[in-house]
Parts: C-alpha cells; structure tokens; sequence
C-alpha cells in the first residue's frame, strides 16, 4: 500500500498557520542566547550616557530600569538635598546620574583631579574650590585641622608651613578640569601658574568668579585670558601658610587685562597710588573693593577717588588704613560710593581715618566692627559724612554715648542706628536730645551690652511718628 500526502485531496493535512513573528523571533532569541541577568546591551541615544537596557528579568527585579535617563534625573531633583547623596550608593547607574546633578564641589585630594576621575564623575560641575586639595596632604585621613578665614585643611604631625603642591602638578590638575568642565562659573585654587590659569580662561569661556591664593605679579598675566571675569579675589601673603607678593606691577597688568570686574578683593597684597589708580582707571565697572591685611605703601587712599563707579568699600583686619595720606585737597572724593564697612580694623591712626572719611564723605551707610581704637576723637572724624543714613556700630569699646550723640546729630539724614556690645554706652547717659532723635528713626536697634534685655525685644513699640511704627528689637 502507497500513501500520497496531497494537501488537494486530504484536507485534513493542510498546513497549519504561522506562529506571530514577534514571538517566533522572541523564542529563537530565548534559545539562541541563553539568559543571563549579567549580561546588558547598551543604549547610547547620548555618546556620554551611561544608561544600560537591561533584558527582561532585571526589570522584572528593578522598576526603574523602565526609566529613562531624563526622568529619573527629574525625581533626583525633587528630593531634599539631605538624600541625594545616598542616591549614588545605589548602583553605577543612579551614581553617574548623581553626578549629573552637582554643581558645587570641594576638592581634598588631588590625585582625584590628575586621574580625571573629577570630570567623569561630575561632569556639569560649576563651582570647584581645589584649596584644601592644593596643599600636600597626608596619605591618611588625620584628625589635625589648620584653619584660616581664607583656608582650611586636615593635616598630620609631618606637616610644614608652605606645604603646598608644585605648580606644575597644580597645572596639570587645571588643564584636566578646564577639559572635562567647560561651563565652570567659579574656581578657587592656590599655586597656580600663569600657564595653567591662562588654559582655564581659554577653555571656560564662562568663567565669572576666580579665586587665586598664593597669588603674585607673574601670574596675573594669565587672568587676562578669563575675558568675562567679573569677580575676583587675589591672596598674595597669608601668614602661616604662604608668603607671595602682589604689587603695583600685578594691579596694574590685573587692570589692563580685566576690564569688566565688578568686584575685586585683595587680601595681603602689597600695592601704592598707582596700582589702586590704574585699577580705578581701568576696571570702569568695579563696584565693590575689599581690601584685607594689606601691605600697601602710604599715600593709596588718594587712588581711590579714580574708582568712579565704587559704591561699596570694605576694608578687613588692616593694622593701618593709611600712615602718610597726604594732603585732604588731594586725596579726592568717591563721588558714586554708598557704603563703608570696617572691621577688625586698628583706628588708632587719626590721620589715616580722617582721610578715609574724606575719600568716602558721600557714604549712604557706616559699618563699624570690632575696630579698636575707635575713640570719641576718632568717631568725630566722620562728621563729614553728611549723607549717612545708616550708622552700625558694634564691639567699639571705647565709644561712649556722649560720643555717638555729638556725631549722629550731625546726620540729618540719619533713618536707621544699631548700636550692640559698646560697653561704655549706657541707657543712664541717653540725654533727651538724643532721646528725640531716637524718636525720628525709622529703625532703632539699642543693644550696647550683651547682657542688656530690653523690654521691647518681645515687640513693645517705643513711639509712632508720621504713621510709621518704631520698634527697639
């Protein structure tokens, strides 16, 4: 017997329909590769994503495998500060999303900058302060700490002052940053050289705000090339730690080469009347100096008047203003300036006092803290303030009430007085005079002793005028 398959004449053999192709081809892929949570195909809908797709038992075991890059980095965001560090510990993926989102980092060791390993893992970063990691640190982590207003670090028992890291090291460190950052806004860094500043200006065409410690005049040539810098701290000698020189030649190279600072600070810099004035001359736009501890020859007072547009003034633990400022008809005047600040300042030097109230005679607000030697006679010297209208004074020991009164009658214009831990003000000297006076303020805060609790700190008013109400708080 012969058996003939013919699908015409034996219905009952006719092939039967095609599996559906999308699991046809999902089944040979199963026994074609054999499952393994380990292995991942990568997804590069960006060449620096970091984004694994994983196959379908991972996604089965996490969720958010499901997301993409963009929301996670959404859900990152909304979380308070506190937990996103803890984000990163999660897993490589969530870590390089992280990074994503810092912009504000302090580098301790600088091998973490020389391996690159910084812009990898934060490559959206803004602000750098590589300060503390400038210096030669311990290979262990020690428990001493060195601190300074400017500086802080840890450091072990073989440290030494001017333990700082070759510039050539601190260079390399630059030009790695400036590759793997360009949107930097912020850089703090000590030890620098003209050449690796000069690579971050070329390379961070953002760059706003630049902090240069161990700072002096060859290296200011390399500032010119941050063409839109606008804030600027320059630290020249910081006792302890280093000792550079920054004088007249820096400022006035600074100058010609940084023309759209807006604010600049100089802190142990050396300097005379032409460097301040070729600062004055050239940066139009300056609107804030700060000086700290300087070491500037006499007569730089008269430099200031050159600063047109200056309206804030700060000068900081300065052993001297000015010994020899010269005569008052040549000192000038800060037409624009609108706010005086000193603190921790010596004001024993009436010469120098008197010709810094002159240079800032147009003064809106008067801060005075922790200055000592500030006297009755040396408080007088600002009666040429005529225009002040705020007057803070704080930690003047010396200052009495007869003496604060003889001046503050003398300011017309006078709307807000703050008056704490001046010890030798008393409630018991207040004349009615100055009573009355008190009465016309828009903002009185009375507190000459520490220990003084004055009723009206719970909020009980001292007067109304004009419809205003006046509060000691």
């Amino acid at each position: 017997m012969s058996f003939h398959s013919n699908s015409k004449t034996n219905p009952s053999f006719a092939p039967q329909p095609p599996l559906n192709p999308w699991l046809n081809s999902a089944a040979a892929a199963a026994v074609a590769e054999p499952l393994n949570p380990m292995v991942l195909a990568m997804h590069l809908s960006d060449p620096k994503s970091k984004t694994l797709i994983p196959n379908s038992t991972l996604i089965l075991m996490d969720r958010t495998l499901l997301l993409s890059d963009e929301i996670l980095i959404r859900i990152f965001q909304k979380l308070p500060d506190s937990q996103r560090n803890s984000n990163s510990l999660v897993c490589k993926r969530w870590m390089n999303l992280q990074g994503r989102l810092v912009r504000t980092l302090r580098v301790l060791d600088w091998n973490f900058v020389l391996s690159g390993r910084l812009t990898h893992r934060f490559p959206n970063l803004n602000h750098v302060d590589l300060v503390p990691g400038s210096f030669a640190s311990p290979q262990d982590l020690a428990n001493i700490v060195v601190s300074h207003k400017q500086v802080s670090l840890r450091v072990d028992s073989t440290w030494s002052v001017g333990n700082l890291l070759p510039s050539e090291a601190v260079d390399a460190g630059l030009r790695s940053l400036s590759g793997g950052c360009p949107n930097l806004r912020k850089l703090e860094v000590a030890g620098a050289s003209e050449a690796g500043i000069s690579t971050v200006g070329s390379e961070c065409a953002t760059l706003q705000e630049l902090e240069l410690q161990r700072c002096d005049d060859a290296v200011l040539r390399g500032v010119a090339a941050c063409r839109n810098l606008q804030i600027l701290k320059l630290v020249g000698s910081l006792k302890g730690f280093y000792d550079s020189v920054v004088s007249d030649i820096g400022l006035t190279i600074l100058a010609q080469g940084c023309r759209r600072l807006v604010k600049l600070e100089l802190v142990g810099c050396e300097g005379s009347f032409d460097g301040v004035k070729a600062i004055g001359q050239c940066c139009v736009m300056l609107e804030e100096l700060v000086i700290v501890d300087h070491r500037m020859d006499d007569g730089w007072l008269a430099g200031l008047s050159f600063c047109e547009n200056l309206k804030t003034l700060r000068i900081q633990s300065c052993k001297v203003i000015d010994r020899s400022p010269g005569l008052e008809e040549h000192l000038g005047c800060c037409e624009a300036l609108e706010r005086l600040h000193l603190q921790q300042c010596q004001l024993r030097d009436r010469n120098g006092v008197g010709a810094l109230f002159s240079v800032c005679r147009n003064a809106r607000d008067i801060v005075l803290q922790d200055c000592w030697g500030l006297d009755n006679s040396t408080l007088s010297l600002a009666i040429v303030c005529r225009r002040v209208k705020l007057f803070y004074v704080e930690g003047c020991s010396l200052l009495t009430t007869e003496g604060l009164e003889s001046v503050i009658e003398h300011w017309k214009e006078l709307e807000c007085l703050r008056v704490e831990s001046c010890k030798n003000i008393k409630d018991s000297d207040i004349s009615p005079e100055l009573a009355t006076l008190f009465s016309t303020l828009k903002e009185l805060k009375w507190r000459p002793d520490t220990k003084y609790l004055f009723p009206s700190d719970m909020g009980i008013g001292m007067g109304k005028k004009g419809g205003k109400f006046f509060k000691r708080t």
